[in-house]
């Protein structure tokens, strides 16, 4: 009996486990493909709808402006403790004028994300701590944290 018990809590494990990797999807799929259908100056609104579907996202100043996002992850491993590791990243910008044909459109994979360069530069704090603001920060956070000026100053 206990031989059995062994046994069927051990073919309980491998029964869980598959061979076949799961592949998370997110976005539009086979965004490289649909994307050669769409073709500059001739393309309009309709069609960028009809063939990818809604936006992933809209320009935040310009609604002309669309973006379409694909993304394809999977885990390593059992011995990488579920790390996943994205093989597909793809984002397709899609430039439309006010007349709805489509005036540029550009494709970022994986590989030209990583080319693009960033801006390192930061803008710096203005509110140093012998500013009015700050002053008034302060009392405002202190007059929060102790209504009745029980508390003892610091």
């Amino acid at each position: 009996m206990k031989k059995l018990f062994i046994f069927f809590i051990i073919s309980l494990f491998i029964s869980a486990c598959t061979l076949n990797k799961v592949v998370n999807h997110h976005g539009v799929h086979f965004l490289e493909k649909k994307q050669e259908l769409l073709i500059v100056n001739k393309s309009n609104r309709n069609d960028v709808l009809e063939i990818l579907g809604p936006p992933s996202t809209k320009g935040t100043f310009d609604n002309y402006v669309w973006f379409y996002i694909e993304s394809k992850s999977s885990t390593k491993g059992v011995m990488n403790f579920g790390k996943k590791t994205v093989f597909t990243n793809n984002v397709l910008v899609i430039e439309i004028n006010k007349r709805g044909i489509i005036t540029k459109k550009k494709l970022f994979d994986k590989d030209k994300m990583m080319q693009i360069e960033r801006v390192e530069k930061t803008t710096s704090n203005i509110y140093t701590k012998n500013t009015f603001m700050y002053d008034f920060l302060s009392s405002m956070r202190q007059k929060i944290n102790d209504p009745l000026g029980v508390r003892k100053k610091k």
